[in-house]
């Protein structure tokens, strides 16, 4: 940027003064000796001093005395150098009240050249103690955090770590410092990360890093420890930093290993608990069978039957849950199938004259809505094979098993068949079958409406738990 130029400085005095003057930030002239010539109301507020104070003295009355020895040979330098720029170079700069209390500033120079007078500096100074007090509070809560933080700038060179990140990976922050953030990465990752890192700069926001993959930090020992990165990018006057936050997360691991293995055992455990209950009702069934083998009368056959029926409805319910990989819920929709496979060979049906059509969801239902609703199929299909299509009368009999909405499903079993007689009295009637298939309604909270012909249907509709 060129440096100021006036045709004639005492001419143009008035205007400079006005501008000066009106500037919200401290804003000092001096000579090229370092004199004091002329400073606005916003320098006397900032360092207490009048102008009658200030005007023909010494710049380096204004800094503190432990600075004061080289700076004239920074203010010559400036002058042979001669352009406008920031005072310090980086340098902590500090300005010294009337009162002796010292302040931090920061400072823009900018050369005024005349044709008359030589070359004047003109000083814009701007106290940054809020600012200042607000980095410390920034860097006393980066050294507070539980997490290790480390910030790198755009090349990942480390500028910043907290004590936690010391704890974490056994270096003191003066060996990280300078240092490549690659030094906290496992040997067989670091090829990669520059990649990742400068593909994270084009499109910079906080979020963990990694997107799911395993992440391994590398402490100073050469010891490698799972770890949690969080990002985020930060906008600063030496350009844009990210801040990571890491977390070490070998204890969480640890606790993770245990569940899974804990889950494993009980997995294990169910699947077996499952694969016992099937057995003991299999040896009920085939006992039931051997029984029924000996007797004569045939109504207590059947009878003995349909308690095999039932029986075998259960041990489907544990057939499938041992077969599954979700030991709390079952897919309904495949037992139905397999229930009326088991009847229709149970009964002897034929298929040509009765056939059963299955619309059903793929609906999975926790074990205690599906053993009763099990027990109540088996009821309603067994009663639809036995009864409906008397003297070789063909039908059909159909199951419906739809999820209405998330908490309500609709089940029903309808057959073309005879019907349900006039004279039968549901509510008291003396059929095992039926009391099961209402008392099972109310366990299960279920709303049982029946139709006794033309079809003869029964339907459910069943809550389901949120």
């Amino acid at each position: 940027m060129p440096s100021t130029r006036f045709g004639n400085f005492s001419n143009t005095g008035e205007i400079m003064l006005l501008a000066v003057e009106a500037s919200p930030n401290g804003m000092i002239m001096t000579d090229s000796g370092g004199k004091i010539v002329m400073v606005n109301s916003a320098t006397e507020k900032l360092f207490g001093y009048t102008r009658q104070e200030l005007i023909g003295h010494s710049v380096e009355k204004l800094i503190p005395e432990r600075l004061r020895h080289n700076h004239p040979d920074y203010r010559q330098a400036y002058l042979n150098e001669s352009q406008t720029r920031a005072m310090g170079h980086g340098r902590d700069l500090y300005g010294l009240h009337k009162n002796g209390q010292e302040f931090p500033i920061e400072v823009g120079l900018n050369p005024v050249k005349t044709e008359r007078d030589g070359t004047f500096v003109l000083a814009a100074i701007v106290d940054i103690t809020d600012r200042k007090h607000a980095e410390e509070m920034i860097l006393l809560a980066v050294e507070a955090s539980p997490n290790g933080m480390v910030m790198t700038d755009q090349q990942g060179k480390i500028i910043l770590v907290n004590s936690t990140t010391e704890e974490l990976f056994g270096y003191k922050r003066q060996e990280l410092l300078g240092q490549s953030i690659e030094i906290l990465i496992p040997v067989a990752h670091r090829a990669h990360h520059p990649e990742l890192r400068s593909e994270y700069l084009k499109n910079p926001s906080a979020r963990a890093m990694g997107h799911g993959r395993d992440l391994y930090g590398l402490d100073k020992n050469g010891k490698e420890f799972p770890v949690e990165v969080g990002l985020n990018p930060i906008q600063t006057p030496r350009g844009r930093m990210v801040l990571a936050s890491v977390i070490d997360i070998t204890e969480r691991k640890q606790q993770e290993a245990l569940l899974k293995s804990a889950l494993k055992e009980k997995e294990i455990l169910l699947s077996e608990i499952h694969h016992r209950v099937k057995n003991n009702l299999q040896i009920i069934d085939s006992l039931l069978g051997m029984q029924s083998e000996k007797l004569p009368d045939e109504t207590t056959v059947s009878v003995l039957k349909e308690s095999q029926n039932r029986v075998k409805s259960m041990a489907l319910i544990h057939q499938i849950l041992y077969e599954s990989l979700d030991f709390s819920r079952i897919d309904f929709s495949s037992f139905i199938q397999l229930l009326t496979d088991n009847l229709s060979i149970s009964y002897a049906l034929d298929a040509e004259k009765t056939a059963i059509a299955i619309n059903a969801d793929q609906v999975h239902l926790p074990i205690d809505i599906s053993i009763p609703l099990a027990l109540i199929l088996n009821e309603l299909c067994t009663n639809a094979m036995k009864y409906a299509f008397p003297c070789d009368r063909k039908g059909k009999i159909k199951i419906y098993l739809k999820l209405q909405t998330p908490g309500q499903l609709l089940v029903s079993v309808s057959d073309n068949g005879v019907g349900i007689p006039r004279d039968l009295d549901i509510e008291n009637t003396t059929s095992l079958g039926l009391q099961l298939v209402q008392l099972l309604s109310e366990q299960i909270s279920a709303e049982l409406t029946i139709h006794r012909k033309k079809p003869t249907c029964f339907t459910l509709k069943v809550p389901l738990q949120q």
